[in-house]
């Protein structure tokens, strides 16, 4: 389980040169299956293009990546949009370039070119967020060590998750993976051990970049 950068919504962006007009589209997609029904919901919306290439990249790990020329010289358009994927390291995302054809040959050096700065001029339109592992860590205290705590909460600027209050306060702490046991043992220390922490499992959150 590790960090990554994905689309936090839909974007897009056109880019002209030598009368073709190239339009890209980028979406959050989460399954191959998302992915190839957006690809579909584009080519459909552009059916009158020469053609509609594509690249998406899957997993947190970016492990499953495919790419389609659909129609234009092998390499020249699918994998250069890909390439632009992985230039703004992002996952868990599909782009796709329509391309109108303006009757002027790009040859494939002019192709690679288009595609992947028309990908990229979609990709920097694209809102991002950034999903990051966090394990919860439940710290139960006494009403009168809860000033002391949320304050240090404060100055280590630690996330919170909402606080529950029954005979003891239970703060919900949210914090990196490499910092629980630091953090908790912190804790333990500023409370005198007048804590019960409770550790969960690891979980991922969406935050804006």
């Amino acid at each position: 389980m590790q960090n990554y950068r994905t689309a936090a919504a839909r974007g897009s962006a056109n880019y002209e040169i030598q009368k073709s007009k190239f339009l890209a589209y980028t979406a959050p997609v989460s399954s191959e299956a998302e992915a190839r029904e957006f690809v579909a919901s584009i080519k459909k919306k552009h059916f009158d293009a020469r053609h509609n290439c594509s690249a998406w990249i899957l997993g947190a790990d970016s492990s499953q990546q495919k790419s389609n020329d659909d129609g234009e010289p092998g390499g020249t358009a699918g994998n250069p949009i890909l390439e632009a994927i992985k230039q703004h390291r992002l996952t868990n995302i599909a782009v796709v370039v329509t391309r109108y054809f303006g009757g002027i040959k790009l040859g494939a050096g002019g192709l690679i070119r288009a595609y992947n700065h028309t990908a990229s001029l979609g990709l920097e339109a694209t809102p991002l967020l950034e999903v990051r592992l966090f394990c919860p860590v439940e710290a139960a205290i006494d009403y009168s060590l809860l000033g002391t705590v949320e304050n240090w909460i404060r100055t280590k600027e630690l996330r919170t998750g909402e606080t529950a209050y029954a005979d003891r306060v239970t703060v919900r702490l949210l914090i990196e993976p490499q910092e629980v046991e630091s953090i908790t043992a912190e804790l333990i220390d500023l409370t005198s051990a007048q804590c019960k922490i409770t550790p969960g499992q690891p979980e991922y959150l969406r935050l804006p970049v």
